[in-house]
């Protein structure tokens, strides 16, 4: 099993569709990776076409428990005085960029536009993203050799 970090580049939404009918919308991105929650800022200036440019990181192992590679991004507005309100969702596969990251040592997708949907599945805007997967040097003495006859021999 490879250790690595898996990174989210969260960049930009557009076209978001507005659930506080009062006012603009202060849009905020939690994302899901096997039951680890990040939250992204909240951007209080874009309302409905916001700009995150956060990073936001996990610890991911490949082969790992379960089969769900996959990142569940949910868009939030965020309510000062009330719960906050679910604007959509979008799903990011990540299993052949951990295969590749485990192979290659290290893997990316692009920046990309993801569709948004609600929970009638209908079309709320879109977010652009990008995700890496790096793997972490094990720092461990297993599997390592020092010394030994071929160092020792003279030529």
């Amino acid at each position: 099993m490879a250790v690595g970090i898996l990174e989210v580049n969260l960049i930009s939404g557009k076209g978001l569709k507005r659930s506080d009918f009062l006012g603009k919308i202060d849009p905020y991105v939690e994302i899901q990776y096997k039951g680890q929650t990040r939250k992204s800022s909240v951007d209080k200036e874009g309302g409905r076409n916001p700009t995150w440019n956060d990073k936001l990181t996990w610890r991911a192992e490949f082969p790992g428990s379960g089969t769900d590679y996959k990142l569940t991004v949910k868009v939030m507005d965020h309510d000062t005085f009330s719960t906050d309100d679910f604007i959509g969702e979008a799903t990011v596969y990540v299993k052949e960029l951990l295969e590749t990251g485990v192979e290659k040592g290290m893997a990316e997708l692009r920046p990309t536009k993801y569709n948004v949907v609600d929970s009638d599945r209908s079309f709320v805007g879109e977010i652009l993203l990008g995700v890496s997967y790096s793997l972490i040097q094990d720092r461990g003495m297993d599997g390592e050799h020092f010394g030994g006859w071929k160092h020792s021999q003279f030529d």
